[in-house]
Formats: structure tokens, sequence, C-alpha cells
């Protein structure tokens, strides 16, 4: 299976990242860009074929590793490979 994986930071969580691609698109003209929120794009390819024990098995991958829970949210979607 394949899972798509999304990381993020939770609302509220000041993005310096995003804010300077923000300002930078101001740079070039795009004046009307309000906000710009940078996150964590990942495929994962995992050897299971059981969609529960492979949603669980992203899932503790997400919390143990992919995401500081504390400051980010993940989700994630699956499809056969």
């Amino acid at each position: 299976m394949k899972a798509t994986v999304y990381v993020t930071l939770k609302a509220g969580i000041h993005d310096p990242q995003g804010e300077a691609i923000r300002q930078s698109l101001s740079t070039l003209g795009f004046d009307s860009i309000q906000g710009v929120r940078v996150g964590k794009y990942l495929e994962i390819e995992i050897s299971e074929t059981d969609p529960s024990t492979t949603e669980a098995t992203v899932k503790q991958i997400c919390e143990k590793l992919l995401a500081n829970t504390v400051i980010e949210d993940f989700r994630f979607e699956l499809r056969a490979s």
C-alpha cells in the first residue's frame, strides 16, 4: 500500500518560512496573497495489504517521527500501490 502523509503547523503556530514566502510573493507583485503556510508532504510505500493494519502503522510513524504533535497536525491517505 502507499500512504500519502501531510504534516502542517497547527493553527496559531507562527510559520516564519511561510511568512518569508508571503513577503517574497508580495515583492514579486502578488499583493493579494494574505498568508502562506508551509508543511511536509511524504509518500510511504508499505508492504502491508490490510488497510486497518496499515492505518495503525502510518499513524504510529507520524506520531513517533514525522510530526511534532505539540505544534503540528498530520493527516494521511491510503491507497493500493
